[in-house]
């Protein structure tokens, strides 16, 4: 048998949908990314949202967008509040942008910021906290956007890990200032490559737009409120207001989205089928530490951590998940502070970062994709309960 860590969620109308694209002829961003959009919104509940490149690209676009912003926009110098816990390109532009991190540890068992600490990393400086919810899991969303309206912050919500997934009713990626999304291939919804940023702010909205695109002015609407339109048709076509970027999408990611968003309820109702098995033949297994739900999860994969005290290695679990064909990944990039990217990067750490250090040498994650995966989960639990014994 073989375990695979993602498998595609396209069925006939994705398909359909990528040819009736191509038979239009239009492959540059469209009515069918802007259709995304509109259903994007409704979904969420958000009042604007901007479909991009990638996951990484909303991130990007997004910290870019608050430098512009012109009530109490970010600066060069800036402090931010972040976890030790994330995907490398939810910290690549706020090192870009000039800003200063200070990094907290994560809890164990959610594998999210540590909240508790959020106080202690207080400072003048601190501007704004980026809240990222780990493989489907929520953080504490609610308490970060209680600091943050205290203390005046802006809150960046990274969701591209865990699209559906909810705290208290309300889903994760519409807590913070700014949300982003992911649609790669592995993730809750698949556009081959996609992201999403979505916001209530429409000055935020009108900046990221542009910034999208060139940081040209011909998306915005004539009443923009970040610049004023000129009576040169032929000059406002290329009319260029900000330091923008090539972040848009393909007509076919956004035409595949509108197919791909009609299921995702679905598809997060079969992943939490999946979850409560592997969540009943391993959480009370004292061997191994598995991630525990804040919130509803939309359980994007299944994480375990090798106890402390155990004196097997993860070096010895992989190869026995090798040889069974299970295939296996570190924790998100495990602990970003432990790569040699953080050589460029301007930090500080918040007290100990101990539980970041444990996932990063003791954990890894398998897959979860939306079919029912019972013989996957139970070979698992087969294969690495003589591998820990």
């Amino acid at each position: 048998m073989n375990y695979n860590l993602s498998e595609s969620s396209w069925g006939e109308e994705e398909i359909e949908a990528l040819h009736k694209v191509i038979e239009a002829g239009r492959f540059t961003m469209g009515d069918r990314v802007l259709h995304f959009e509109r259903d994007f919104t409704r979904k969420f509940g958000v009042k604007y949202a901007l479909m991009t490149s990638s996951g990484s690209t909303a991130n990007l676009v997004g910290i870019a967008s608050l430098f512009f912003k012109k009530d109490r926009p970010l600066r060069r110098g800036d402090e931010v509040i972040v976890p030790s816990i994330s995907w490398a390109t939810t910290f690549y532009p706020l090192q870009q942008y000039g800003l200063k991190l200070k990094f907290l540890d994560v809890g164990l068992e959610t594998l999210n910021m540590d909240v508790s600490q959020l106080e202690r990393a207080l400072t003048p400086k601190t501007k704004m906290v980026v809240g990222v919810s780990i493989l489907g899991n929520p953080c504490a969303l609610d308490v970060i956007r209680d600091f943050c309206d205290e203390k005046g912050l802006i809150f960046f919500e990274d969701n591209c890990e865990s699209m559906g997934a909810e705290l208290n009713g309300k889903l994760c990626g519409t807590f913070g200032d700014i949300g982003t999304f992911s649609s790669f291939f592995s993730h809750h919804i698949s556009t081959m490559e996609g992201g999403i940023l979505v916001t209530n702010d429409e000055e935020l909205y009108h900046i990221a737009k542009s910034i999208r695109a060139h940081g040209w002015s011909r998306d915005l609407p004539t009443d923009s409120k970040v610049f004023e339109k000129g009576n040169n048709d032929f000059f406002e076509a290329y009319r260029f207001i900000l330091p923008g970027y090539n972040a848009r999408p393909l007509e076919m990611s956004g035409a595949i989205g509108i197919e791909q968003l009609k299921k995702l309820d679905q598809m997060i109702g079969t992943r939490r089928k999946n979850a409560d098995l592997f969540v009943r033949l391993f959480g009370s297994d004292e061997r191994f530490i598995i991630q525990q739900e804040n919130g509803k999860s939309s359980w994007f994969s299944f994480t375990l951590i090798l106890h402390p005290d155990l004196k097997v290695s993860r070096h010895h679990i992989n190869q026995g998940l090798r040889d069974a064909n299970i295939e296996f990944r570190i924790i998100t990039g495990g602990n970003f502070l432990r790569h040699d990217v953080i050589k460029y990067f301007d930090y500080d750490c918040v007290g100990e970062i101990q539980n970041a250090n444990i996932a990063h040498d003791r954990g890894f994650f398998v897959g979860n994709f939306p079919r029912d995966i019972t013989k996957e989960i139970k070979y698992l639990h087969e294969v690495l309960n003589p591998l820990v014994s």
